[in-house]
């Protein structure tokens, strides 16, 4: 047996991740798009973020995930975090927030600590999936050290008080020279928030519509000709108003589900050629407000 003939005969490796958009509570989409895409049983299944908040089935969407067991790999959103902070008394409910069956749960405190301890940045097979964006200056390695230290400070005992210091747009830019809670702040922003941010990385946050809506001098933080992370596919969520956006480097996977548009789901294939993309309507799902 020759050894190119030997190697078709190896056992198939494990099915390539499906990665979902954010789902943001819209279970009966979900279930719909889980059932069309049909992946294999062992399919890991990726979720960019948002797992919750204003669609109508945010518990049941979150017991859906956890049952899924390791299999599932999310990232936190802000829409997970805005949920923690809730619970800690932190931020008050808004308006169109849908996150109240999840606070009066029976096993409210053993969700919660659920979603405390998900990551904020995952990296497998040259794949990033981070919910909102990469700063221009970050390679994958530090992209992955400071997700790391964001999510070790959620899960600790002082994680409340950590919680409260990530909010606010100061410090808009990574300076190598930032610590304490300025440094946790800026990764926040960056991985759960960000959409524009100009060539030297400073993040805005003035609006959340589409690409005709950058500030003058500002651009989406994915075509910054000086980005890191050019150099593997970036998988994320969060931007509604920019669509479904597949690149060979890059998978933008929020398609707007929670404004009643799509949910969407991507085979992470290597060769951009291979991936495919499965999409269900979410007319039923659509919540006053949407899902900023």
């Amino acid at each position: 047996m020759t050894a190119s003939t030997a190697s078709t005969l190896l056992p198939q490796s494990h099915p390539l991740p499906l990665a979902f958009g954010d789902l943001q509570g819209c279970r009966t989409s979900f279930q719909q798009l889980l059932v069309k895409a049909a992946p294999a049983a062992d399919t890991p299944l990726w979720f960019a973020g948002d797992l919750i908040n204003r669609g109508s089935e945010s518990l049941a969407t979150l017991r859906d995930i956890i049952a899924l067991g390791e299999r599932a790999v999310p990232v936190l959103g802000n829409h997970d975090l805005h949920l923690l902070s809730v619970s800690a008394g932190i931020r008050k409910s808004k308006k169109g927030d849908t996150i109240d069956d999840i606070l009066a749960a029976p096993d409210a405190e053993d969700l919660l600590e659920w979603v405390r301890h998900r990551p904020l940045a995952h990296f497998e097979n040259d794949m990033l999936m981070v919910h909102a964006g990469v700063l221009p200056q970050w390679d994958v390695t530090l992209t992955l050290e400071l997700a790391d230290e964001l999510q070790r400070a959620l899960r600790a005992p002082s994680w409340k008080e950590t919680l409260a210091g990530l909010y606010g747009n100061e410090p808009n830019r990574w300076k190598p020279g930032l610590k304490g809670i300025e440094r946790l702040r800026v990764t926040c922003s960056a991985l759960t928030r960000v959409r524009f941010c100009n060539q030297e990385g400073t993040m805005d946050f003035s609006t959340s519509g589409g690409l005709s809506s950058a500030p003058p001098g500002f651009m989406p933080w994915f075509d910054v000709s000086s980005r890191k992370t050019a150099n593997v596919t970036v998988v994320f969520g969060h931007w509604a108003a920019l669509g479904l956006t597949l690149r060979d480097n890059l998978i933008g996977l929020d398609s707007g589900c929670v404004w009643g548009e799509k949910l969407s789901a991507v085979r992470l294939a290597a060769d951009p050629a291979q991936r495919t993309l499965t999409q269900v309507d979410c007319e039923a799902c659509r919540a006053p407000g949407g899902g900023n």
